[in-house]
């Protein structure tokens, strides 16, 4: 547990701590996230797929691990690097310290690293490939990283979409309820479960569902989740929302938000070290708003390349990036933060109650 471990990046920069939870080597995409709490729901994010997650809060692990805090049904980073692991957490939820839960699920951690300098080094020259290593030497572990492929060349959202469609929290009441089809691109189960709280029956269905098999599900409304990778990679999934386009209301969430921008002729571009927590200021361009958001992307859509009848709704206050999309004609709207939270704010959970009144007007 206390093996000494090294983090080495891909320009040859080494960070070196303690291991805990697994002691096996991994590489990945190293990311900041700035959120103050809510790492259970970090590592279980799907978005987080192919990922090394670096917390810039100091102290990880106090309220220790719980059955409700999950994303999904796995960790899925590749490993997670924190200033302080706790190791005695007080808190009536806790079922399981930060260290055996990654070591459950064979995922390294390292602790004891600088955590703040780390994330100043991705600040200023853009997230890179790191390599977590407690066995190699920092030039074995360089040269190794040298081989393995760049995290923008996978398509990570097949390796994290649900294999076959499920509903979520059936009823017997359910076939009174407006049906919601969620095309899992490597959804969060807290987006589910405000679905079902706008009352509404719930069925995920895999990223490589056609768009004739989602429409024979009879949905009243179709929902493109968040997920992890590149959006350039996902052809397939853009000929799809090509041919939902029109047939039913849609709403797409980060990920989402990018496809639906390719569908309708945009592009994406890869940010420099992306937009990863739960304070993020978005401005709502017709309102004049400012909502704080939680995120978590490292591309985003070029504002240039929208056209047949596509629009920016919403614009990120750090940096100008997209934040949202609307259709003027067609029922379809896309936000790039999460507005199902977890973690991070609750204030835009409204989103979710604005799709459900343009489902209802459809149908």
């Amino acid at each position: 547990m206390n093996r000494k471990t090294l983090l080495v990046l891909a320009d040859g920069s080494v960070y070196e701590g303690l291991c805990f939870g697994a002691e096996v080597d991994a590489y990945g995409e190293v990311v900041f996230n700035t959120g103050m709490i809510g790492y259970q729901e970090m590592l279980t994010d799907p978005s987080y797929a192919g990922q090394i997650v670096v917390p810039t809060y100091p102290l990880i692990g106090n309220y220790g691990t719980n059955e409700q805090d999950v994303e999904s049904d796995k960790i899925q980073v590749r490993g997670f690097v924190v200033r302080e692991e706790c190791t005695q957490p007080n808190h009536y939820r806790n079922r399981q310290t930060i260290h055996d839960y990654l070591l459950e699920s064979n995922i390294p951690g390292l602790h004891g690293v600088d955590t703040r300098s780390l994330t100043r080094k991705l600040r200023s020259y853009g997230v890179m490939m790191g390599y977590l290593t407690s066995e190699k030497s920092p030039e074995e572990a360089l040269a190794e990283l040298k081989k393995l492929p760049d995290y923008g060349s996978i398509d990570f959202v097949q390796q994290v979409s649900t294999s076959h469609p499920y509903p979520w929290e059936s009823t017997p009441d359910d076939n009174n309820m407006p049906h919601i089809v969620v095309l899992d691109c490597g959804l969060k189960y807290n987006i589910l479960r405000l679905l079902r709280q706008q009352g509404c029956r719930v069925t995920a269905v895999p990223c490589t569902t056609s768009a004739d098999d989602i429409l024979n599900l009879k949905p009243d409304g179709i929902l493109l989740s968040p997920g992890p990778g590149d959006p350039e990679l996902l052809d397939y999934i853009v000929e799809t929302v090509k041919g939902l386009t029109g047939k039913k209301p849609m709403m797409g969430i980060c990920l989402g938000n990018q496809l639906i921008a390719r569908a309708f002729g945009g592009k994406n571009f890869k940010l420099k070290f992306g937009h990863r927590g739960g304070n993020h200021p978005v401005r709502d361009l017709k309102t004049g708003r400012i909502h704080i958001t939680a995120q978590n992307h490292g591309y985003a859509v070029d504002p240039d390349t929208l056209k047949d009848g596509l629009e920016v709704t919403h614009v990120n206050l750090n940096d100008g990036t997209v934040e949202g999309l609307r259709h003027k004609e067609l029922p379809i709207f896309c936000i790039q933060y999460h507005s199902e939270a977890s973690p991070g704010p609750l204030d835009n959970t409204y989103l979710f109650e604005d799709f459900m009144k343009m489902v209802k007007g459809d149908k």
